[in-house]
């Protein structure tokens, strides 16, 4: 029996309200802390007796971790995982890590090696570096250092992702982070994953703990007993993963509050269908994954639809695919290449491919998009998963405002000020005039009493007070 056609949703900026349409589409791509599913509302209400929304249980695991430490987060992996841990075996043993590694794949590990490599060398070329500016009479700097410690969330509900630990953990040792600490489910997929395990301990990361979900962002952000607290935690997860970060940022930094994966692909005639069928494909089977088709050619986005239909069958997880499709994709016929890329500025997507002709030209036209793929010859799993930029990317229209995770991130800067008396008097007056009018008379005095009152000598004014 063939397949039911694919039901994804179709717009034509020539005859749709276009405003409407992106509007909605928006509100999809964006998470929200007070929709949940049924079998969702089942298990709150098992756990916490109540149907609480996401956003209060989120809260509600928070506090009791930040007040009640390593119990509340035991008690939560064993109501919320179904994980029977101890404050002795969260913890991934060395031996284990050891055992792992030995174990693996000697192909996969060479790739671990190169792809290690590759975001190495990206990441130290784009680090900051320190910066030192003249002035007269002194100088000014820009300093840079590290973080101490780092929480890097590794998702391992339906999938295991070695690469998560690799985009997370390198930036991170590249910028100079010395304690990095993993934290992922206590799954097959997660924790107890042996090639996840193998890629820490390829890595030199010591610290694994089985351990997910809002408790495991907790007990990073507040400390618990075994769990020193972090500087700052990043990495992707699911949507409490994502609320628990938003509520725990001020006591730690974090890197971004995302929600579902998201690409948009522009094409045009010299586009390949097969391709973009699969560059769909790759974010829909994250399952919740959005893909959102745009191009100005009518017949070119029907050939994409129907090597989208057949492509769904070739993929493990075409199912899963299908209802992301139908549930958070869209086909977008726009009037021309300048209305495709200002509908794409209007979505902001964490993934943009552009796979025309004219890739680079249109990407010039184009701000805001957390990563951008140029051309029929790079699809997003190249980023995904090998380039050397970071997977961890912006989603949900943040990419107006926010960036992919780098090496950056994890350092922290402060400036350096030296004036000797000179530097003091040249810059004396504009203190002054400006602490005056704002009422603040000891900025204003702790200024003068170094040099005298300055004022009406004219900038750089030299031996007025005298010592």
């Amino acid at each position: 029996m063939n397949p039911s056609p694919l039901k994804i949703r179709r717009i034509d900026s020539r005859r749709d309200d276009i405003r409407r349409a992106m509007a909605e589409l928006r509100e999809k791509l964006s998470p929200r802390g007070n929709v949940v599913s049924e079998a969702g509302r089942r298990k709150t209400i098992e756990v916490f007796g109540e149907p609480l929304t996401p956003a209060e249980v989120v809260e509600r695991i928070c506090r009791d971790v930040q007040t009640k430490g390593m119990a509340a987060v035991l008690d939560y992996s064993a109501r919320i995982d179904n994980a029977p841990l101890t404050a002795e075996t969260i913890r991934v043993p060395r031996e284990e890590l050891d055992a792992a590694h030995a174990g693996a794949d000697p192909e996969f590990l060479e790739t671990i090696r190169r792809v290690r490599e590759n975001i190495s060398t990206f990441q130290a070329a784009i680090l900051h570096k320190d910066v030192r500016v003249e002035r007269p009479g002194g100088y000014l700097r820009q300093r840079y250092r590290p973080l101490e410690r780092a929480g890097l969330c590794v998702p391992g509900g339906a999938a295991a992702y070695p690469s998560t630990v690799l985009m997370t953990a390198v930036p991170a040792q590249v910028a100079g982070v010395k304690q990095l600490a993993v934290v992922a489910p206590p799954t097959r997929f997660g924790a107890y994953n042996p090639d996840m395990l193998a890629t820490c301990r390829e890595l030199g990361i010591e610290e694994v703990y089985r351990l997910g979900g809002a408790q495991a962002v907790a007990a990073l952000a507040y400390g618990v007993e075994g769990i020193p607290r972090v500087d700052k935690i990043v990495g992707p997860g699911n949507l409490f993963v994502a609320l628990a970060k938003r509520f725990v940022y001020g006591e730690v930094d974090i890197d971004s509050i995302a929600g579902p994966s998201e690409v948009v692909v522009i094409v045009d005639e010299s586009t390949n269908p097969e391709y973009t069928a699969y560059d769909l494909l790759a974010q829909a089977e994250h399952s919740p994954g959005a893909s959102i088709l745009i191009g100005w050619n009518k017949e070119v986005l029907d050939a994409a639809v129907v090597a989208l239909e057949m492509a769904i069958a070739q993929v493990e997880r075409g199912e899963l695919a299908r209802r992301s499709l139908e549930e958070f994709g869209a086909v977008i016929l726009a009037r021309d290449a300048d209305e495709a890329c200002h509908l794409t500025d209007e979505i902001a997507p964490e993934h943009l491919h552009i796979a025309t002709e004219n890739a680079a030209e249109l990407a010039d036209k184009i701000r805001y998009a957390g990563a951008m793929f140029l051309g029929n010859y790079t699809p997003v799993a190249l980023g995904d998963y090998a380039a050397g930029p970071s997977h961890v990317l912006p989603t949900s229209g943040t990419a107006r405002f926010a960036s992919g995770l780098t090496a950056n991130d994890f350092l922290r800067c402060n400036s350096i000020l030296h004036f000797d008396r000179e530097g003091l008097l040249n810059l004396a007056p504009d203190v002054q005039m400006l602490a005056t009018k704002e009422g603040l008379t000891a900025h204003r005095g702790s200024v003068e009493v170094r040099g005298g009152d300055m004022r009406g000598e004219g900038r750089g004014a030299r031996g007025v007070g005298g010592y």
